[in-house]
């Protein structure tokens, strides 16, 4: 089986990833990643487990909650508690942990417990008493000392997905105690106590008095805001997506009123094995973001060539929810923020290249933030298309005639003949 090992094309007749992982035992890295996923969430497990061998669990929530999505109406709902007390906003705090590694990220979520309690959706109008404990924590601007009692011992898992930032152990709760004082955030008790105010109105209300955006998420979803009998529970997944698209929404009525850019802008960045090239072309306002998943990421671990995927929206929007999902809302809540601050719009395009290195997902978050750090840097200008995709093609490995193919924004600004050209004369 030495053959194995070999690094010439014989490696290609192992066919199938499970069989692939019996043979490497994460010792190999025959997967061709930098470090074996599973040993890694292993290893995390291990180390979190140890500390919820019980059925009394108290601590500081960073202040974290959760509302899952699965039997909808009727979902589990429940704190993000730790077994130890202090300022722990760092293990909640998406907006904190851009240039973290995924090992530290991961084992940050790992050792929060995720308490878990059956709660109808519309009980968020009348919550009961656990309900409204939750709520308070949810519009808590500091950690709050919680006692959490457990119906029976913690399960040990590690959740990922590409939507929510990662969920380690869970356990149903019988009774939860808070221990002290909750900090509510006087912003959002004000929009709290607004019985009147709808809920998209109350999401950018906070957002413009600096309330962060993963905060508002978990209001959101503990359903804080809105006209008092709609005020309803929302999964956290729903919830991260939908207050993006919400800000994102509003700024956008502003960046239409202002003049487009007058020069081609270039921005970059790399961060967990992604790369990102953000280009802002001079033109009223639209949007595309396409992402290439290379062989061996996680949404194609046997693929041979990379897969490459695209949403994009024109001057009056999108209808329908992006095929790509909650990193399409993320990026274009920050590239929006970026163009408010300018007084600025643009024609804008993101794209994104997903290494192996990119080892499990770690939450959307990892998008908006991406694309944050990106802007927040100078960027280089260009005062013609070709110069800028010149540059493209030497950053991304996926072949520009490729990224072509893929943009409709690419191929309307390189083939379009637009009216000034007529104006002007020119051909």
């Amino acid at each position: 089986m030495n053959w194995l090992f070999d690094a010439d094309e014989r490696f290609t007749d192992v066919k199938k990833s499970s069989r692939l992982c019996v043979l490497c035992k994460g010792a190999h890295l025959l997967c061709g990643k930098s470090r074996c996923p599973i040993v890694v969430r292993a290893n995390i497990m291990y180390e979190a487990v140890r500390y919820f061998d019980r059925l009394d669990i108290t601590g500081s929530s960073p202040p974290g909650v959760f509302v899952g999505r699965f039997g909808y109406p009727k979902v589990y709902v429940g704190p993000l508690t730790p077994p130890f007390r202090g300022d722990t906003r760092i293990l909640d705090t998406p907006e904190y942990w851009f240039g973290m590694s995924i090992e530290d990220i991961v084992r940050f979520r790992s050792i929060l417990l995720r308490g878990e309690k059956p709660v109808h959706v519309y009980s968020a109008s009348k919550p009961d008493e656990l309900l409204l404990t939750l709520q308070e924590l949810a519009m808590s601007r500091k950690p709050v000392d919680l006692e959490v009692n457990l119906a029976r011992k913690p399960k040990t898992s590690l959740i990922l997905d590409d939507e929510v930032q990662p969920l380690g152990v869970s356990a149903p709760i019988s009774k939860v105690r808070v221990e002290g004082n909750i900090y509510v955030d006087r912003r959002m008790e004000k929009v709290y106590y607004d019985r009147d105010l709808k809920a998209t109105d109350a999401v950018f209300d906070l957002y413009r008095s600096g309330v962060p955006v993963s905060s508002i998420q978990k209001a959101f979803s503990l359903g804080v805001f809105g006209i008092g009998s709609n005020r309803r529970l929302v999964p956290t997944r729903w919830s991260i997506t939908a207050v993006d698209s919400i800000i994102s929404e509003r700024l956008l009525e502003n960046v239409k009123r202002y003049p487009p850019i007058s020069t081609y802008l270039l921005f970059e960045s790399v961060y967990l094995d992604n790369r990102f090239e953000i280009l802002m072309i001079p033109s009223f306002w639209s949007y595309e973001s396409i992402e290439a998943w290379y062989p061996k990421t996680i949404w194609n671990q046997d693929g041979k060539i990379p897969v490459i995927e695209g949403d994009w929206e024109g001057y009056h929007g999108r209808r329908s929810y992006a095929m790509i999902g909650g990193c399409y809302y993320a990026a274009r809540l920050a590239v929006l923020e970026y163009l408010e601050s300018i007084r600025r719009q643009a024609s804008v395009l993101i794209l994104r290249e997903i290494h192996p290195g990119y080892i499990m997902p770690v939450g959307v978050w990892h998008v908006r933030e991406h694309v944050r750090n990106a802007l927040r840097r100078r960027p280089l200008a260009f005062q013609g298309i070709e110069e800028v995709l010149s540059r493209i093609s030497e950053r991304l490995e996926v072949p520009l005639k490729t990224w072509i193919e893929h943009s409709h924004l690419l191929k309307r600004e390189l083939y379009q003949q637009r009216i000034q050209n007529y104006l002007s004369g020119s051909s």
